[in-house]
This record gives structure tokens, C-alpha cells and sequence, in this order.
């Protein structure tokens, strides 16, 4: 999507402080982090929203989740624990709509959330 500013990261028209790449995935360091580490991971195809995920994206969202652990762990947040979130729509707190993983550590998080 031409309008959509994680595409735009992806195609190199943006730059990103990229940490991972893979296939179907690409993740890179949050500019408003919200935790010592905080890391947006996004697949490569373009989905708006989790509404919009199909059976056929199954997959696709299952990469995003594996390339979660794989940072988690190259940034030494697997012992002490991480959060992983997806928001979806405006009123949950998604102000871009390619789907994507906030994966947040460094810090105790408070439950529940907001």
C-alpha cells in the first residue's frame, strides 16, 4: 500500500534501526519506545488490521511470533520475560494499520494494561 508507512519501511523508502529479516518478517526498533526495549515486528505482506487476517494468513502470523522469541532472546530479555501485543483498530491503541507485534522488555510491566 502507497500510503502505508511500515510498507514504506519495508521497501527501504524510510529507514528503520532493522534488528530482524526473514521471508515474512521484518522487525526494527520502535522511534517512541515505550520499554528500555521495544521492537516492531511486521510481516512483509500487508494486512490492515487483525480483523483482517484470514485462515489462509495462519502462517504468515506465526512467523511474527517466532521471530518475537528469536529477538526476546538475542536481546536477553527471554529469563526475565517480555510482553508481546498486537492492538487492533484505533480505540485499542493502533495508530498504524499494518498489522504488527510490540514486543516490549527491559522492565516489570503492571497487568492489566493500560
Amino acid at each position: 500500500m502507497s500510503d502505508c508507512l511500515f510498507c514504506k519501511i519495508l521497501d527501504g523508502d524510510i529507514p528503520a534501526d532493522i534488528v530482524f529479516e526473514s521471508d515474512t518478517a521484518m522487525a526494527f526498533r520502535d522511534i517512541n519506545p515505550q520499554a528500555p526495549t521495544h521492537v516492531l515486528i511486521i510481516p512483509r505482506q500487508h494486512i490492515s488490521t487483525i480483523n483482517d487476517i484470514s485462515a489462509a494468513d495462519q502462517s504468515l502470523v506465526g512467523s511474527l511470533f517466532t521471530a518475537a522469541r528469536e529477538i526476546a532472546a538475542k536481546e536477553g530479555l527471554s529469563d526475565d520475560g517480555y510482553r508481546v501485543v498486537m492492538n487492533c483498530n484505533e480505540a485499542a491503541g493502533q495508530t498504524v494499520f499494518h498489522i504488527h507485534l510490540h514486543l516490549l522488555g527491559g522492565r516489570s510491566f503492571d497487568w492489566p494494561p493500560g
